[in-house]
């Protein structure tokens, strides 16, 4: 199953990750990629794209795709730490993958979900969508 960064979905309310699947008239079809079922989401829920999020650092923002690079980088592909770890190993954790975070504005509940993500796709061996390329930057001339 080919999977594009810009298909990969967090739902609020919802844990895990989806894939879009189709635009309906009510809102967006989506699949789970924890257990494949399909549902509704209504456009009144707030839908965000994995390759839109982003995270604070001290000079500005760093895409969410390259904080998942740096946590494959730091686990040489394999399992980031549990996020059922306590709140100071895991932002310990993070500080050693990303040191430059913005320790103020992102917050302990914010660095266990992009964690779960993380291990989310290196469990279902989805990380190479980091290494796509995004069809909406243009060509370098």
């Amino acid at each position: 199953m080919e999977i594009k960064l810009k298909e990969l979905l967090a739902i609020s309310g919802h844990s895990g990750l989806f894939r879009f699947i189709s635009q309906g008239r009510q809102g967006v079809i989506v699949e789970s990629l924890t257990d494949g079922r399909r549902m509704l989401v209504p456009a009144s829920a707030k839908v965000s794209a994995i390759a839109d999020i982003a995270v604070f650092t001290e000079s500005g923002e760093l895409p969410l795709k390259d904080v998942f690079k740096k946590i494959q980088l730091t686990e040489n592909g394999g399992p980031a730490i549990n996020t059922k770890s306590d709140d100071k190993a895991i932002r310990s954790y993070f500080e050693k993958v990303l040191p430059e975070f913005d320790k103020e504005r992102v917050y302990t509940s914010d660095i266990k979900k992009i964690i779960s993500w993380y291990n989310q796709l290196q469990s279902k061996n989805l990380l190479e969508v980091l290494d796509q390329k995004d069809d909406d930057e243009p060509a370098k001339e």
